[in-house]
């Protein structure tokens, strides 16, 4: 078997066990499993032009949804995971957020952490649990804000 995939997602072991590794090394891998995920999400709705492409994944993977979607997936959290997102949250990155408060960006680098930890413990089913969570929050606040602007109108 090729050493780099399983499953269907290309995968290469760490240096360290996941649970000793640096939550920003986690959050690391966590935003571009996370990318890719919400990527192919976007490839399998209909509209392919580059620009709707781009804007319908950034809605998904900016801090601010990042941290809504946290937020909808705390309850649903085990204690473990739970210590991997207070570990993330918690995590100094050095670095001043862009676009988001750095609240938001705390809980984005915390989501991003635990989907890390999660996708190098291999627990695909549990991330493929999660992140369909995610679409579905994201989703949802994009139906409630497209009805609160047809109501403006």
């Amino acid at each position: 078997m090729d050493p780099f995939v399983i499953g269907e997602l290309l995968h290469r072991e760490p240096a360290y066990p996941p649970g000793e590794m640096n939550p920003l090394a986690l959050a690391y891998i966590g935003d571009a499993v996370y990318e890719v995920y919400i990527r192919q999400y976007v490839l399998s709705l209909p509209n392919h032009r580059p620009h709707a492409l781009h804007k319908r994944s950034s809605s998904y993977v900016s801090a601010k949804a990042q941290a809504k979607v946290l937020h909808a997936w705390m309850p649903l959290l085990t204690e473990e995971e739970s210590n991997i997102v207070m570990r993330g949250r918690n995590a100094k990155s050095g670095t001043a957020p862009k676009n988001a408060d750095m609240i938001e960006y705390r809980y984005s680098t915390a989501l991003e952490c635990l989907i890390g930890y999660l996708y190098y413990r291999k627990k695909r089913e549990r991330l493929a649990e999660l992140m369909e969570q995610a679409i579905t929050v994201i989703d949802q606040g994009e139906a409630d804000r497209s009805a609160v602007y047809s109501k403006e109108e």
